[in-house]
């Protein structure tokens, strides 16, 4: 497929929002990991659709016009990659494959996982290309994983997860200099080539790898398929790792969608889509998966996810939503998980927390859905203001 370059960002008045909207969560950042100040999360409402407009993030939304009546300066459907909706930040993009919030928090970086393309977004300015990495798409593979080094805001260096040259590898991104492999040998098969990255906010990265097509391989201590490994920048076993010389912390893993958590928050959350469910697990280091914390036999096409103490959300692909759990202390859930924004933007592929609390998230309508002129989309999702009805 080929890409598609971006139109500027600073393409509408922030009139109205679309949509259903997301009441006010606080998930703290799933991709970045400083060193020795990990940040803390903020407990807040879980997730549900809202009823109203929201209002942006620098000014107060002025109220819709009458019904019936158009409005003279901001279309109200996309009008190729222009997109009048508030909440988006770029358009035109190819299918995301991942998405993780840089420290200010106003801005991210998205990768394109068929091009290998690596974009900084932000509002109201034009997307800028940081890297490309010369990827191989073919069995679910491509770009599917980013984080933020342990001490980006001083080195500014990216991990990405992709499929290159014939395996898949983790590769380091510095500023102005091509991407480097940290570490390779991952295997690349028919499928399950997928894998994901997350900052553990201890100084280390966790990386999900597929299967390769191949569960034996998950079950293989000597293979790095269908694994959760634990690395430092260079990609050698991180320290404090159950096993000091080996990478793995986890196994048992099939086709990766999304790492999400932190320590002190509850843990880490993995999607992962299995041959007869899509499932989310808690990991736990030195175990393998075991039985999800929670499935769907319907399979609805897990994918990235972004995790707070209160709230586990992961967006969904094939259902075109998002779907909210609530983990409790015990390993269950409370209250009644709810799949909200549904088909509001299509097929939901990336997600990730902002240190503000906004859910940043990434489409992929132009693989397998029905996109409207300014697919695929980078979004912002800003809390509403005032009650939301819960206790």
């Amino acid at each position: 497929m080929a890409a598609q370059r971006t139109s500027p960002a600073g393409r509408r008045p922030r009139a109205r929002t679309a949509g259903a909207l997301l009441a006010a969560i606080a998930l703290g950042g799933c991709a970045q990991f400083p060193d020795e100040h990990p940040g803390t999360w903020r407990d807040q409402p879980s997730l549900e659709p809202q009823a109203g407009p929201q209002p942006s993030i620098e000014q107060p939304a002025p109220p819709p016009p009458p019904p019936g009546q158009p409005t003279e300066d901001v279309p109200a459907v996309p009008i190729g990659c222009i997109d009048p909706d508030p909440a988006v930040v770029a358009t035109c993009l190819d299918p995301v494959g991942a998405i993780t919030v840089l420290p200010d928090g106003r801005g991210a970086l998205v990768g394109e996982r068929a091009t290998g393309r690596i974009l900084r977004v932000e509002q109201d300015a034009e997307p800028v290309e940081i890297a490309r990495v010369p990827v191989d798409r073919s069995g679910g593979g491509g770009l599917t994983g980013l984080a933020l080094s342990p001490s980006y805001q001083e080195d500014e260096l990216v991990y990405a997860y992709a499929s290159v040259g014939g395996e898949n590898q983790v590769l380091r991104v510095a500023p102005g200099d091509s991407p480097k492999p940290v570490l390779t040998g991952i295997p690349k098969g028919s499928t399950g080539n997928a894998g994901a990255l997350l900052d553990d906010g201890r100084g280390a990265l966790l990386v999900a790898t597929g299967d390769a097509g191949d569960r034996a391989n998950a079950a293989n201590p000597g293979s790095l398929a269908g694994k959760v490994l634990r690395i430092d920048g260079f990609g050698a076993p991180a320290a404090g790792n159950p096993d000091p010389k080996s990478r793995v912390v986890a196994s048992g893993v099939s086709d990766p969608g999304g790492l999400c958590g932190a320590a002190e928050t509850g843990g880490y959350w993995l999607t992962d889509r299995g041959a007869t469910r899509d499932a989310l697990h808690r990991v736990e280091f030195g175990t393998a998966l075991g039985e999800p914390a929670w499935s769907w036999p319907d399979r609805p096409g897990v994918a990235g996810c972004a995790a707070g103490p209160a709230s586990v959300v992961v967006a969904l692909t094939d259902a075109a939503a998002l779907y909210a759990l609530n983990p409790g202390p015990d390993g269950t859930f409370t209250g009644q998980p709810a799949k909200v924004m549904e088909k509001t933007y299509g097929r939901f592929s990336a997600a990730a927390n902002g240190p503000d609390g906004l859910l940043w998230l990434g489409t992929a309508n132009k693989s397998g859905g029905a996109p409207v002129p300014s697919d695929d989309r980078a979004i912002r999702i800003e809390p509403p203001s005032g009650d939301t009805g819960k206790d």
